[in-house]
């Protein structure tokens, strides 16, 4: 009924794993000696380059490859020794995915750093915004089929989920079209991603105007957008809509833009004083690039009538803080030098209390 108690087996049994622990340890010495040979080696070899990436590479690097060295340090002594053979066998279906899959990951990582790094020094920042937009896209795309391949290799090993896959090859129709409604929405997004890196509707740090909203592009996911607007709240857009639906797109090229500053005026006002003193004091601002002035009639009613201030300046911040001196100033100015040119809309009470009391 029970096993006998044989000293022998048991004998036998720790000699194998004392063999397999001792196989394990030198596999293990062995591919750290040769990882920090090696490192040393490229990190002596970083130092002679004229750029730090190099060296920032190989430090991401060496993490994930000390691991994979010793884990082939251990694939090839399980070759020696039938115990750990075993152990490796079923251990290894699980582990070498993983491995692969992070040196992949950082390599990817790595590589977005060292691009991003020179897109920043880039003297052009349109061109470094374009493409700082197609790295961001384009590394979240490729992490993000690495760590699909990763786990779907990784779930491979399960004997159960094999068996799952092969029942749905299988019934391949009907697998397809419920995988194909499932993974709709990933797979619309993962296009819209697509499109936008290669089209650049917008890119990192354009100034937009979406939904009624007006910020700068913070940061482009697969799925969405990011919008940072002016009192720090971010505004997130899908990604599909800026490739479905119109937006305003403020820096496209640069961010040189002519923005208005609007005067409602009485109809009877002498607008050519009020043009001089705008293109005067225009002139004497450091943030006036001096591509536009002008001073334009652009309505005109029996209530009032609509001046257009027209400026223009380098960069877009500039352009709002140009647009808001100058609108404080032209209203002073008025205020002070022609004040019927202000349209009032007072009801004068005591007045009209002394017509009535006259009558």
């Amino acid at each position: 009924m029970f096993e006998r108690y044989d000293p022998a087996n048991y004998e036998i049994a720790w000699e194998r794993l004392l063999h397999m622990t001792i196989v394990i340890l030198v596999a293990i010495a062995i591919a750290w000696i040769v990882h920090k040979i090696l490192f040393a080696l490229l990190h002596r070899l970083s130092r002679l380059s004229d750029t730090h990436l190099d060296e920032m590479v190989f430090d991401k690097l060496e993490r994930p490859l000390r691991w994979s060295m010793i884990a082939i340090g251990i694939s090839l002594a399980s070759q020696f020794d039938a115990l750990l053979g075993e152990f490796w066998e079923v251990a290894g279906k699980f582990i070498v995915p993983a491995l692969l899959g992070w040196v992949a990951y950082v390599l990817v990582k790595a590589f977005t750093y060292a691009l991003e790094y020179k897109a920043e020094i880039s003297d052009d920042p349109v061109a470094a915004r374009s493409r700082k937009t197609r790295i961001a896209i384009l590394s979240r795309t490729i992490t993000f089929a690495i760590v699909f391949v990763t786990v779907g290799l990784m779930l491979v090993g399960i004997p159960v989920v094999r068996e799952i896959g092969v029942t749905l090859v299988a019934s391949a129709g009907l697998a397809a079209l419920a995988v194909g409604a499932a993974a709709q929405p990933a797979l619309k997004s993962l296009i819209a991603g697509l499109q936008m890196a290669i089209t650049e509707p917008l890119r990192l740090g354009d100034l937009v105007v979406v939904d009624g909203h007006t910020g700068r592009v913070e940061e482009i996911r697969m799925s969405f957008v990011v919008v940072r607007i002016w009192d720090e709240r971010a505004v997130i857009v899908p990604t599909s809509q800026f490739l479905d639906q119109s937006f305003e797109n403020w820096s496209r090229q640069n961010e040189k833009l002519t923005g208005p500053v609007f005067l409602h005026l009485d109809p009877a006002t002498d607008v050519e004083p009020i043009r001089e003193e705008f293109l005067r004091f225009v002139a004497t601002q450091e943030l006036w690039d001096q591509r536009t002035a002008a001073a334009l009639m652009t309505e005109a009613h029996p209530e009032s009538i609509e001046l257009r201030l027209a400026v223009s300046a380098l960069t877009i911040g500039d352009l709002f803080t140009l647009r808001c001196v100058v609108r404080e100033h032209m209203i002073g100015w008025l205020r002070k030098n022609m004040p019927d040119a202000l349209i009032r809309h007072r009801l004068e009470v005591e007045a009209a209390n002394a017509r009535v009391a006259g009558n």
